[in-house]
């Protein structure tokens, strides 16, 4: 009897063409233009959303600027900067102090520059205003009770506290915090801009606030004072790699000329303008540049339609639909070869499922961030690995199941015939095989159109980039307006598909 165990030919094959797609993902993520853009971060939150925009708009008369807005939390946006996916972006000192250098005390300027030098990074450029953390509550509540100071809580253990994850996780978060106080509370993780709908619907009691936040006079806050003085300062400041001096001289000194020019006043006017009027981050930070306030009421006209039709479509749908067919051709080339080498072994079929089955269970921003630690980058290649991941489970499944199905009797008269066993496979089996794989593909691919979503977080793109933006702001339109095309787009491919099929169906009918 003839027995080959696998892995041997058939493994080489599919890691040359799981090389192949990383060499490809690195083509699209990383190649470099030689006219290299200055590469702007921000995290995900309206205040770094408007910086980042003012930041680049005044480098832009001097480089091309590229803007990564909404990368995440700290760990991801510093990821950025480490991996050279972007240049610089705006952060605090009381941030790079303890949660990037975690330096236990708060040390001065010249010591955390000392420290950030070594890792290729600098601090400049201060904007000129503190953002500072705080928590606050419902005036209404905070009266009722008698809390006026953070040391006041301690006496009120059935508050429910809905923080922010990443305050959640800091060091100078809400551990530091509950150590510092003797805090009884356990808070649950809240998005930051669903957290000020929370608070005022009576669904939490207690938030985490940045101290330029728009809707603390907007909803009526009380801000807690911080009474044993734990927070650091949080002045803003641009963190960036020491090269880009050197790489953009006219640029950098441009953006030097923006220390001192924001203030607490200002910022929380142009938070508001975001945030209650619905103003592009691109217009408040021209404006702001250019010396004006804006009028009150010109957010107003942008409602769903203009979010929906923005400028930005087309670039966000071609950024969206290359994620979804780069993934899903790249788990066609692995699955469909790794599923035929195991077609005729049980075990290994069972292995391989289970496998496969195992990368669809894991939680997609999981996935994200163990890609990000393993690959060292963020943006497309980390996506893309993610989604080809997440695709392999219906192709794999589908073309062992299509495979298994095919007659006996048939394999067995084209052996008869004197085809050899590969020839069998790929002129009988798989041709048979082939509507339930097509079948595959398509689930592949509708489930990839909703998971792409997700590749925003990692500064990958996409429609994901607008629901990313609703969330920070809170803003139910500007998430529809990225939910909606990202459905439509599903749908366009179940017609593709069902299309395809009738057609096949015909043509197979005529012959």
């Amino acid at each position: 009897m003839h027995h080959t165990s696998w892995p041997d030919a058939t493994t080489h094959r599919w890691r040359l063409a799981f090389t192949g797609f990383l060499l490809f993902c690195g083509l699209i993520g990383g190649a470099a233009a030689a006219d290299e853009p200055l590469r702007i971060g921000s995290k995900r939150f309206t205040e770094a959303y408007v910086l980042a925009q003012v930041l680049a708009q005044t480098a832009a008369p001097h480089a091309r600027t590229e803007v990564l807005a909404g990368l995440g939390n700290t760990a991801i946006v510093y990821e950025a900067l480490r991996s050279r996916r972007i240049d610089l972006y705006p952060e605090y000192l009381g941030t790079i102090d303890q949660e990037i250098l975690k330096n236990p005390r708060p040390g001065s300027l010249e010591s955390i520059q000392r420290q950030l030098a070594p890792l290729g990074f600098g601090v400049a450029i201060p904007l000129g205003f503190n953002d500072g953390y705080a928590l606050a509550m419902r005036e209404a509540d905070a009266q009722r009770l008698g809390i006026r100071r953070l040391s006041d809580l301690a006496a009120h253990p059935a508050l429910r506290m809905g923080l922010s994850n990443e305050f959640i996780g800091r060091q100078d978060g809400w551990p530091g915090l509950r150590g510092a106080y003797g805090l009884p509370q356990q808070p649950t993780g809240v998005d930051h801009g669903l957290a000020y709908e929370a608070l005022a619907q009576g669904q939490i009691d207690v938030m985490d606030i940045y101290t330029t936040d728009a809707k603390i006079g907007h909803l009526g806050l009380r801000v807690l004072e911080d009474d044993r003085q734990y927070f650091p300062r949080y002045d803003a400041v641009v963190l960036y790699r020491l090269d880009v001096p050197q790489r953009f001289p006219a640029a950098w000194r441009a953006l030097q000329s923006l220390a001192g020019s924001i203030d607490e006043r200002k910022m929380i006017a142009m938070n508001a303008r975001a945030e209650l009027q619905s103003v592009p981050f691109e217009t408040i930070a021209r404006d702001h540049l250019a010396g004006r306030t804006g009028a009150a009421e010109e957010g107003a006209a942008r409602g769903l339609w203009g979010k929906l039709l923005g400028a930005d479509l087309g670039r966000l749908a071609l950024q969206h639909l290359g994620l979804v067919l780069a993934s899903v051709l790249a788990a066609v080339a692995i699955g469909v070869p790794l599923a035929v080498a195991v077609a005729g072994r049980p075990a290994w079929r069972a292995g391989l499922l289970a496998v496969v089955g195992i990368c669809q269970t894991v939680p997609s921003l999981a996935m994200l961030a163990v890609l990000i630690w393993a690959l060292g980058r963020i943006g497309t290649v980390p996506a893309l690995v993610a989604l080809t991941l997440y695709a392999l489970l219906p192709i794999v499944r589908n073309t062992c199941t299509g495979l298994a199905e095919v007659p006996a009797g048939l394999k067995q008269a084209a052996t008869a015939l004197g085809l050899r066993r590969g020839q069998v496979r790929w002129q009988i089996e798989l041709p048979l095989a082939l509507p339930t794989l097509v079948a595959g593909v398509r689930t592949a691919t509708v489930i990839g159109v909703g998971t792409a979503t997700l590749a925003a977080f990692i500064g990958a793109g996409g429609f994901g980039e607008r629901i990313v933006t609703g969330l920070a702001l809170n803003d139910n339109q500007m998430m529809l307006a990225g939910a909606l095309p990202s459905a439509a787009l599903a749908l366009l491919f179940e017609g593709a598909f069902e299309l395809a099929e009738r057609l096949w169906l015909h043509r197979r009918g005529a012959g």
